[in-house]
């Protein structure tokens, strides 16, 4: 019998690349299937990347998804080995100064950053990723 292999736990997908700049520089450019960062720190995320959106207990508002999108891909990097746990201070700074961009308030922000600061160390570690399903 043919099965099917997924993961769940997204609820959003992009529909075409987005580019941003970030201060995060590999050593060697990393270009996977749905994210690639230059060695100058630009940051693709590629259309069809699912991300689950801001986390924890708040609400998934416009000044909150651009930085949620880039936190998440750079999480993922260091998640899947291509980026060194040590870049997770600077994703969560990224993560704040997208969300203040974007008009969060400096409350706000100041709590988001906070909260990943404090809880979401065990994002960056490989026995974090969503694993994979089968069926049926």
């Amino acid at each position: 019998m043919n099965k099917i292999r997924y993961r769940s736990g997204y609820k959003y997908q992009l529909v075409e690349n987005y580019s941003v700049e970030v201060n995060i520089r590999p050593v060697e450019p990393i270009d996977m299937d749905y994210i690639a960062l230059t060695a100058d720190g630009l940051l693709t995320v590629k259309k069809s990347y699912a991300w689950d959106g801001p986390s924890g207990p708040t609400f998934d508002t416009k000044n909150f998804m651009r930085g949620s999108l880039v936190h998440d891909a750079l999480y993922q990097l260091m998640r899947d080995g291509y980026l060194p746990a040590t870049f997770r201070e600077q994703a969560d700074l990224e993560l704040h100064r997208i969300c203040r961009e974007d008009g969060m308030s400096k409350f706000r922000a100041w709590y988001v950053l906070l909260g990943v600061r404090k809880g979401a160390g065990f994002a960056v570690t490989p026995e974090s990723r969503k694993p994979v399903l089968e069926a049926p």
